[in-house]
């Protein structure tokens, strides 16, 4: 492992660490409040205070699940979009008030993090290993590519808004990163972010009608209206809801590895999977119960552990903190909101591709054998499947739609061919002496 990286923080000095958070923030930003602003768009009135907020609390409440040792951000979900969607045309809740048939979106999700709490008191019953002998390398390294390229149609969206800002955010990035020094090589994408920023503000590109609108302080609807803010549990919306849980759990393992893979240390055995499980778990059900959205770990905030190359989970935690601040002040919350999507898509292009690179290296740095056409058929299936199903897989249940996404349909298939195919000889855990996050050997 190279010795240039920074596990411990705290030797930066505290101003340092607070632009490492702040850089953080930045990154997740943009998606985070993305997903509420989308409901929004289906007619449900999903609030952008209360998505921070839980995003906030979900990360530092995943970050003591885990020992406080995994560097993740958890951030709102893409992944329960189609069941918003669902749940605000469904027939049964046509005459509902659209705040009511959100309290019934979010009762699903509240039921779709408690799966979370099953599938980790079953790795904690049958042990990791076994677990994780039906997602090897050969697995996971395929189903992490399609993660960041999945996510790439939204970088090349935003930046199409307007190429030329996108690309000042990008040359701003790659230039701190290759020929910065000290701490400007460390926090790159915040570079690249204020700097673009600026250049949008001189440029005229900015619109601060919102902020100017905004009051400084504002508190969440669910502290509010705490009885217009609290789920409600009907068996329809949970049945569109609670499945939506088998893809952002392969997602979860995907991204536990991908995290694992660029720090160099096992989480998946330390603190273990059934812990990081139980942390994603708990801030999913926990927003959903408030009237937020379903939580997930972050691949964006994977992407600036590698630019940076500090992996301090200390730095996530101030990162939430300013979740936690920002979700209070719908003025400085309407402020970074004003970013141009320009920028975002800007700094998506590196972000997101650093997440597809990572599942090169755990496919390279795990030895996978492509010259065995059982491994070459696993992956071609699942990266067929992650990124030929781009609109998920529609089916009913209980007269209830349920979609499946294009990873979720890749994480099965995956886990499927390699159940079924003989030559599994997967052992998880064996290092070959070079990398110590080394996820086994296949």
């Amino acid at each position: 492992m190279n010795q240039d990286v920074i596990r411990d923080a705290r030797k930066l000095g505290v101003p340092k660490m607070l632009l490492l958070g702040l850089q953080h923030m930045f990154a997740m930003f943009g998606a985070t409040i993305l997903v509420p602003i989308l409901v929004q768009s289906y007619g449900l009135p999903l609030n952008i205070q209360t998505t921070l907020f839980f995003a906030g609390i979900g990360t530092l409440l995943f970050h003591v699940c885990s020992k406080m040792k995994v560097p993740a951000f958890l951030g709102s979900s893409f992944a329960f979009l189609g069941g918003f969607e669902t749940v605000a045309k469904m027939p049964a809740y046509e005459s509902m008030a659209a705040a009511e048939k959100l309290q019934y979106a979010c009762g699903g999700i509240v039921m779709a993090g408690l799966l979370y709490l099953v599938l980790a008191l079953l790795v904690k019953v049958v042990g990791v290993h076994k677990v994780m002998r039906f997602l090897p390398p050969v697995v996971t390294g395929p189903i992490i590519i399609c993660i960041g390229l999945n996510l790439a149609p939204s970088a090349v969206n935003n930046a199409s808004t307007c190429w030329w800002l996108a690309l000042v955010a990008m040359v701003i990035i790659i230039a701190c990163n290759i020929w910065g020094k000290g701490m400007v090589k460390i926090i790159p994408i915040l570079l690249g972010v204020v700097g673009a920023y600026i250049v949008a503000i001189i440029a005229g590109k900015v619109d601060f009608t919102g902020m100017k609108e905004a009051a400084w302080i504002g508190f969440q609807p669910f502290i509010t209206d705490f009885g217009g803010s609290v789920a409600k549990f009907d068996v329809s919306a949970i049945l569109v809801m609670a499945p939506i849980a088998i893809a952002s759990m392969m997602e979860h393992i995907g991204d536990m590895s991908a995290i694992s893979a660029t720090v160099g240390e096992n989480f998946l055995e330390e603190p273990g999977l059934h812990r990081t499980l139980i942390g994603d778990g708990i801030a999913t059900s926990l927003a959903g119960l408030f009237g937020g959205p379903a939580n997930t770990t972050y691949g964006e905030n994977t992407g600036v552990l590698v630019l940076s190359r500090v992996y301090d989970p200390r730095v996530i935690r101030l990162a939430a903190l300013y979740a936690l601040i920002l979700s209070f002040s719908p003025k400085f919350a309407a402020l970074i909101g004003a970013l141009p999507s320009a920028i975002i898509g800007g700094v998506s292009f590196i972000l997101y591709g650093m997440i597809s690179a990572i599942g090169v290296r755990n496919v390279v740095e795990n030895q996978v054998d492509f010259t065995n056409s059982r491994n070459l058929i696993i992956a071609a299936v699942i990266l067929v499947c992650g990124l030929g199903f781009s609109g998920g897989l529609t089916f009913q249940v209980g007269g209830a739609s349920v979609t499946l996404t294009g990873l979720a349909i890749a994480a099965i298939a995956g886990i499927v061919l390699n159940a079924i195919l003989p030559g599994n000889d997967y052992e998880f855990g064996k290092d070959d002496g070079h990398n110590s996050g080394n996820l086994g050997k296949y």
